[in-house]
């Protein structure tokens, strides 16, 4: 089993509190973007762009698991 790091534990406690959230396409690489890129690919998250510039962040199941 894959172990959460601390920075994706954060942001999905902060999910999990706080509902979907929206973020800006990334300028760069950025913690942020870093960390919502890897909780995507381990299947914690779902980002969706839902205009130009603007990802919608939506918890999956799975990320709730981690947080538990």
């Amino acid at each position: 089993m894959a172990r959460v790091l601390p920075q994706q534990r954060l942001l999905l406690e902060l999910l999990v509190v706080s509902g979907d959230f929206a973020v800006p396409s990334p300028d760069g690489d950025t913690l942020l973007w870093r960390t919502l890129k890897e909780c995507e690919e381990s299947g914690y998250l779902r980002l969706r762009e839902i205009s130009p510039g603007i990802h919608r962040v939506s918890i999956t199941p799975a990320g709730r698991f981690k947080t538990g």
